[in-house]
């Protein structure tokens, strides 16, 4: 019963994650041949910082409202008074300081400051609340209509470099930035037609007390190491590779990290019932056997088909990618691993230890770092997909290690008779 609410769940929401594919991949690879290697790689660069930093705009407050909703859709009322000014707060802060790293990191020689203040506004302030209002459908079962829901801005993106690309305009980069941020805004209007019950009115708005801080702490944390492994690596070809090169490598970490969207539906379906099972060693036990097999055999035969296919990137991406398809080749060695990561990533979250998600992840970004440095001296390009690789399995390590020593323990018969 179990295996077949899970399964069924994961079916739809995997539909709807079809289609996300589908849209992130046309617009990847619009955008890709629109503005040339070296101008994706500066925007896949300052977008990725910018994503990274707004996984914190939150103050972990989405995921909260995801949790106390799901065990109580009257919570609602307790939690959203503090945490839009929460997000609203935090995003002001942490969108001064994008705008004061990126303009120091990137400089005008990448890209125009009006380029970084038009991406910073969409990642940093308007996404965190829209997390928010996915989290309450999301909270409540409607799995499917969350992701449809973010897949709102994706798909107002994908019409915009469309349109860019039609009108054949002289500075497509400014436009496509513009639009970028302004499908932000659209989704946003969109998100609050369609929410489940109105948002609370300002006047009912505070800041968190003590508490509440601490309760989100430990979340947001989380949520910026969550993000930074699937987005610090961006970042960091800017400064470790030429720039063509790492818009070759941005091309190929977007395209690997899409297919593995499949293993996060099937996260998502799961991690309503895993806040729920986390008590019950017997119930969620048998979630990750299941879990950790399926992200482990879709993963392994996804790796494979990617690899097979990969030269057919070189002629999807045009001549000024040359070398993708290796590149993509080589991440492959990083599919299994990301996979099994967010595997061990959100069962952690919903045994109720963010810091203990934290210090796995913290270990892989350190990890990525510090060997992309060191195998991008010794191999040059190569060296960056393998750094990504040592990172995602030794992340896949460490976090497996942690659940089976936080897992809940089973109790004998006898102890609970006796009890």
């Amino acid at each position: 019963m179990l295996r077949g609410t899970i399964a069924l769940g994961t079916l739809r929401t995997s539909v709807v994650l079809a289609l996300r594919l589908v849209v992130q991949a046309s617009t990847l690879l619009l955008v890709a041949r629109m503005l040339g290697a070296e101008q994706f790689g500066a925007f896949a660069g300052a977008s990725a910082l910018a994503v990274l930093m707004g996984a914190c705009s939150t103050f972990g407050t989405h995921v909260v409202l995801l949790a106390g909703v799901a065990k109580d859709p009257c919570s609602r009322d307790r939690i959203l008074p503090w945490a839009i000014p929460c997000t609203l707060v935090c995003g002001i802060v942490l969108f001064i300081g994008y705008l004061s790293i990126s303009s120091a990191a990137f400089g005008a020689a990448l890209l125009p400051f009006r380029a970084l203040l038009l991406i910073g506004f969409a990642e940093i302030l308007l996404q965190p609340l829209y997390a928010l209002m996915t989290s309450e459908h999301h909270a409540l079962g409607r799995v499917a209509r969350a992701q449809l829901l973010q897949l709102s801005p994706l798909g107002l993106r994908l019409m915009v470099a469309l349109s860019v690309a039609v009108l054949g305009l002289a500075d497509p980069f400014d436009a496509y930035v513009l639009g970028y941020t302004l499908a932000s805004l659209v989704a946003l209007g969109v998100g609050a037609m369609m929410l489940p019950a109105r948002w609370p009115s300002w006047h009912s708005w505070r800041l968190p007390i003590k508490s509440e801080w601490r309760e989100g702490f430990g979340y947001a944390a989380m949520n910026i190491t969550k993000a930074g492994p699937a987005e610090l690596d961006k970042t960091i070809s800017l400064k470790l590779l030429p720039p063509i090169s790492a818009g070759v490598y941005a091309a190929s970490a977007r395209v690997v990290g899409a297919v593995t969207l499949p293993v996060a539906a099937m996260m998502l379906s799961a991690l309503p019932r895993m806040f729920r099972e986390a008590g019950r060693p017997a119930g969620l036990a048998d979630l990750l056997v299941w879990m950790y097999a399926a992200a482990a055999c879709y993963s392994v035969a996804l790796a494979a088909a990617v690899w097979v296919s990969s030269p057919l990137l070189d002629q999807l991406f045009g001549d000024e990618y040359l070398g993708i398809a290796d590149m993509v080749r080589w991440l492959c060695i990083a599919i299994p691993g990301m996979a099994l990561r967010l595997v061990a990533g959100n069962t952690l979250m919903a045994l109720g230890k963010p810091w203990t998600r934290v210090v796995f992840e913290v270990v892989g970004m350190a990890a990525l770092i510090f060997s992309a440095v060191g195998l991008v001296g010794r191999f040059g390009v190569l060296g960056l997909p393998l750094a990504v690789a040592i990172s995602e399995w030794l992340m896949t390590a460490v976090g497996t290690a942690m659940i089976l020593f936080f897992r809940p323990k089973r109790v004998s018969r006898k102890v609970r008779y006796e009890s």
